[in-house]
């Protein structure tokens, strides 16, 4: 890790994403995993495909590829096949953030005013890194309704449980 404080930030967003998204989808079953909720809706198993294609394609050869990578089948990431098991998904989903992490963790503040290309279109790393954790916000949020509505009264939630703000509150700003 760089001494860089921008980036030590950059990579803490992304960690809790990916945290936040692993505890969501550890209180589901294999069944809940991939099951829509409607006909319109995206499983949680094909919304982990999607976010594993998008990150492997963004952070892979950062600088010298464009980051829509010509392998990358986004729309094939929305659909569920044979061969689509959670196991070989989760795989994918921990690879696609190895690559991930080790690019962020590679860069310095130096780094985000560099250009990369994605779509062609040229963005600074800092504008690549944001765009990156809008697209991560929307899609772990919606991994953890899916997940809170499947999981019924088995869910535990991922932040402050209801009715206890107010003793979060006082632990955070007792003074010292």
């Amino acid at each position: 890790m760089s001494d860089s404080p921008i980036m030590e930030e950059a990579v803490s967003v992304f960690r809790t994403y990916k945290a936040m998204a692993e505890k969501a989808m550890a209180q589901v079953s294999d069944d809940q995993y991939f099951e829509q909720i409607d006909a319109e809706s995206n499983s949680i198993a094909l919304i982990v495909k999607h976010l594993a294609g998008n990150l492997r394609s963004r952070w892979t050869n950062l600088f010298t590829a464009d980051g829509e990578k010509p392998d990358r089948d986004r729309d094939g990431e929305f659909v569920a096949e044979g061969a689509d098991t959670r196991g070989s998904l989760e795989a994918r989903w921990q690879e696609a953030w190895k690559i991930t992490l080790a690019a962020l963790e590679g860069l310095s503040d130096k780094d985000l005013s560099r250009v990369v290309s994605i779509r062609g279109e040229p963005h600074s790393v800092l504008k690549a890194i944001n765009r990156n954790v809008t697209h991560l916000a929307y899609h772990v949020g919606q991994i953890a309704f899916l997940a809170k509505h499947l999981a019924g009264d088995r869910w535990q939630t991922l932040s402050i449980p209801r009715n206890r703000d107010r003793v979060s509150t006082r632990r955070t700003t007792r003074p010292r």
